[in-house]
Order: structure tokens, then C-alpha cells, then sequence
């Protein structure tokens, strides 16, 4: 995948600046970007942090005199406590298997001094674009996507912390049923994300696109699209992704943006919030 192009797109930009605007920047010394990729966020961070360290499975390819490119796992951090003033994790909950969520979370409050921030699809219904491995049959969620979050979710997932704000970004509508991921499983899932990075879960297999339908598929996957062309008049838009904000000194409120909108709550668990 050209992370270049990626970058580029309008809603990857919102999804950027909403989570600059999130991290504490003023007079910070250190900042862990855990799943950094290329880098890109890391670079732009490292105009207001002293230090920066960029982690990912594999070492990134990044040369700055402020940035530290280091190859890790999120489940076993090798810093000591309290290392970073600020640690982010962005677009990485989401492809971790549920048996190690805990650990990842419980790592990432363990290096941060103060501030972590957290961000993740909102609310996504990983059943929408799954894909069928044709080396193995398996079904995989879209993009390795193997977890859903919300507001509660991510909260609980960090019972040490308190949530000072959380941002809403970006709009959809899309979801699905049991009938339709039935019938498009049946059909070998023909409309899926095959072009992602990610190898099958079951099997470790590249993906590939499926064969030509024969007349049985074809009609399974058009009553599929109908039953969900029908759904989408009943649901509510949500946002792409929730943005959050925790601080391990506990604050008697919580901010929160829903389209723009700054709102607050006294408590520091977040009430559902509607975008």
C-alpha cells in the first residue's frame, strides 16, 4: 500500500489533525508513537517534543535527528516505567487479537509518565468487507480489523487511567446483518478488502481476489446488497474513529468534540456520546 496517496485523502487528514490537536504538545520532553508506520505522525510530532521514539514490528525506515526508529512489540514494551511524557497509539488496537488487548493496554499506561492517546475506527461493524482466504477457506474481518470500540470499551481497556477528551471524526453508515454476511460468506465474499497488507489470520496466506461467480453466488450476493441497501434507511450515522485522551492523574471532568462542538461531563468515565 502507497501510504503517500493514503495520506493525501481528505478523511486521513481529519483523522491526523484531530489527534495532533489531541496530544499534550506544550514544554513535553518525550513521545512513544507505538505502530508509527512511515513515520509520518512522529515526523510532525518531533517539531514540539525533545525526543521521539517511532516503534513498530519491524524497524521503520526513518531518518530525523529528533527520532528514534525501534522495532517492538506493543505486548512487551522494552522501556522502563514512565518513560515517555506522551504516548500514542493510533490505528493499532484494532488488529491486536482479544487474548492480548489487556497486555497491550496495561503496556502502554505502564511507559507513559502522563498522557496516553488512543485512536481507533468507531463503532465499526468488522463483519463489512470481510474477505474468504482461497488457500485456507477461512473468513478474515476487513484490513486484520479483528475488534470493535466504543467510548465504554476503550475506557475499560484503561481501569488506571482517567479520559480528560475524546473526538469524534469523520461520518459513515456502513453495516451490515447476519443474513448478508451469511449469504456473502456463501458467495466467497466477492466484494472484500483485498487489497490490504494484511495476510489471511487463519493461514498466514496473501490474499487474492476471488474467481468469477457462477450464477448460485451471484444471486446469493445480490440479495445480500438488497438486504443491505434496505438496512441503511434505518441506521444512524456514526463517526470513522474515536480519539481519547487519558491522563494517569485523575480529573474531575471530561471534554469531548462532537462535530466540532466542545462538550463536558463531571465524571471521569464518559457518558455515550451520539455523534
Amino acid at each position: 500500500m502507497d501510504l503517500s496517496v493514503v495520506r493525501e485523502g481528505l478523511q486521513e487528514q481529519k483523522r491526523i489533525q484531530s489527534l495532533m490537536e489531541l496530544i499534550p504538545r506544550k514544554q513535553r520532553g518525550a513521545l512513544l508513537d507505538v505502530g508509527t508506520r512511515d513515520g509520518y505522525i512522529a515526523i510532525k510530532l518531533s517539531e514540539f517534543f525533545e525526543r521521539v521514539t517511532a516503534l513498530d514490528l519491524e524497524k521503520p525506515e526513518i531518518h530525523h535527528d529528533k527520532i528514534t526508529a525501534v522495532q517492538g512489540n506493543i505486548t512487551a514494551l522494552d522501556f522502563p516505567d514512565n518513560a515517555f511524557d506522551v504516548v500514542l497509539c493510533a490505528e493499532v488496537l484494532e488488529h491486536l487479537p482479544p487474548a492480548v488487548l489487556g497486555k497491550a493496554c496495561h503496556e502502554l499506561t505502564r511507559v507513559a509518565k502522563e498522557f496516553v492517546v488512543i485512536g481507533v475506527p468507531y463503532k465499526q461493524d468488522i463483519r463489512v468487507g470481510r474477505t474468504t482466504c482461497f488457500s485456507c477457506g477461512g473468513k478474515n474481518p476487513p484490513y486484520g480489523h479483528v475488534n470493535s470500540f466504543d467510548e465504554q470499551v476503550l475506557t475499560r481497556l484503561f481501569p488506571h487511567l482517567s479520559c480528560e477528551r475524546m473526538t469524534f471524526v469523520g461520518e459513515n453508515t456502513i453495516q451490515t446483518n447476519v443474513l448478508s454476511t451469511f449469504l456473502l460468506d456463501a458467495a466467497g465474499n466477492p466484494y472484500g478488502t483485498y487489497s490490504q497488507e494484511e495476510t489471511c489470520l487463519q493461514c498466514g496466506s496473501q490474499l487474492t481476489l476471488p474467481p468469477p461467480l457462477n450464477l448460485s453466488k451471484r444471486i446469493l450476493t445480490k440479495i445480500a446488497l438488497l438486504l443491505n441497501r434496505a438496512q441503511s434507511h434505518f441506521i444512524t450515522p456514526r463517526a470513522d474513529w474515536i480519539h481519547l485522551l487519558f491522563r494517569k492523574t485523575k480529573q474531575r471532568t471530561v471534554s469531548y468534540s462532537v462535530m466540532g462542538e466542545e462538550q463536558s461531563t463531571p465524571s471521569a468515565t464518559p457518558t455515550r456520546v451520539h455523534p
